[in-house]
């Protein structure tokens, strides 16, 4: 069994990694801690857990969780969790960051969008969380930055192209949105029901802090992409690339469906698209590529932890139109966080969550 401690349980992703890890048969959930809820059962704050786990809300203390944990998963909020990680690393736990500490490489940049870091010196060990591109990095590390949301979606609708070198020139432009969820467990009146319901906004017009982590990775992608010749160098067109990203609240619960609109190289039909997502994509459990010109539904993934992708070309077949759905919480990050953890201890990959 895998021990499991899970810090930070009472928001929406606490929430999520307890329901799946319940029905998980390999896990073994040891601790749930809280800052607002000490002292009270797990199950007065997440009721569906009621009869089925009997854990007490404790206030975080390293030493206990060291005792009995083979690895804990980090729901704390940006700017916080790289301290506790550093802590828990150090009395030899493995960890899963579900914020945004260690995401980014370039520690500037880090600080550019989230202010300063608390353990810098981590940064270079940490494993970017997306299984499609460090499945074999995953399975080694101590240190796992889960990916964000937004991040997710766009990395996953645009990484075939970049791998494949197709990418012409010109901004990739990435219009997102997302179920009010992704904004966390919070009073905001944003995010009242009968403020986001019957409504749409866009938000973040002066910049969104997934956009550097879509680009990191995108970047990542090109430096391999066929023919280049670099061998693992950036290409030009990697330090080039532009990304216009929008994102909108959407009038739902959970969900994100983002569309792509990427400049080509040549002339590609919608055909012949799909099959360049398909071969990228065609081991992968949890990605599914639709048919040509086939749109995928947020629905259609809610609550489970699959990516939906359709394909499509404008008339001219320079501009290619992705679009990609998945739960955002779940996919987008809890879900995804257990899908890191099956990899870390060898077990299989959709253990839990299908």
């Amino acid at each position: 069994m895998i021990r499991i401690s899970i810090v930070g349980a009472t928001g929406y992703t606490g929430g999520e990694l307890l329901r799946h890890l319940l029905r998980h048969p390999e896990a073994e959930i040891k601790h749930v801690t809280s800052e607002n809820f000490v002292g009270q059962p797990i199950s007065a704050v997440h009721k569906f857990s009621k009869g089925r786990i009997d854990l007490i809300c404790e206030k975080y203390n390293p030493a206990l969780i060291a005792r009995d944990t083979d690895v804990a998963f980090l729901g704390l909020p940006h700017g916080t969790s790289s301290k506790t990680a550093a802590e828990l690393i150090e009395k030899g736990i493995r960890v899963i960051d579900l914020s945004a500490d260690f995401r980014l490489e370039d520690l500037p940049t880090y600080e550019k969008w989230y202010g300063r870091h608390e353990a810098p010196k981590l940064l270079p060990e940490a494993v970017f969380g997306l299984p499609e591109r460090y499945r074999e990095k995953i399975r080694k590390a101590r240190l796992i930055a889960n990916p964000g949301c937004y991040a997710t979606t766009a990395i996953l609708a645009g990484l075939p192209i970049m791998a494949d070198g197709i990418l012409g020139e010109g901004p990739v432009i990435v219009d997102a949105k997302s179920g009010v969820s992704g904004a966390g467990r919070k009073l905001d009146p944003t995010f009242l029901y009968s403020e986001a319901n019957e409504s749409m906004q866009a938000y973040g017009l002066k910049g969104h802090r997934h956009h550097p982590e879509i680009l990191q990775e995108w970047r990542r992608a090109m430096k391999t992409a066929p023919g280049s010749g670099l061998k693992g160098k950036a290409s030009p067109r990697a330090k080039s690339l532009e990304l216009i990203f929008v994102p909108h609240l959407a009038p739902m619960s959970r969900g994100i469906f983002a569309t792509l609109y990427a400049p080509l190289t040549r002339r590609v039909t919608s055909e012949e698209l799909m099959k360049i997502y398909q071969v990228y994509y065609a081991d992968e459990p949890f990605v599914q590529v639709l048919k040509p010109m086939e749109s995928p539904e947020v629905r259609a993934v809610a609550n489970t932890n699959m990516c939906h992708i359709g394909v499509a070309t404008d008339e001219s077949g320079k501009t290619a139109i992705v679009m990609a759905a998945l739960d955002n919480l779940i996919k987008g990050a809890s879900g995804q966080a257990i899908q890191n953890m099956n990899l870390m201890f060898g077990i299989k990959e959709s253990e839990g969550l299908l």
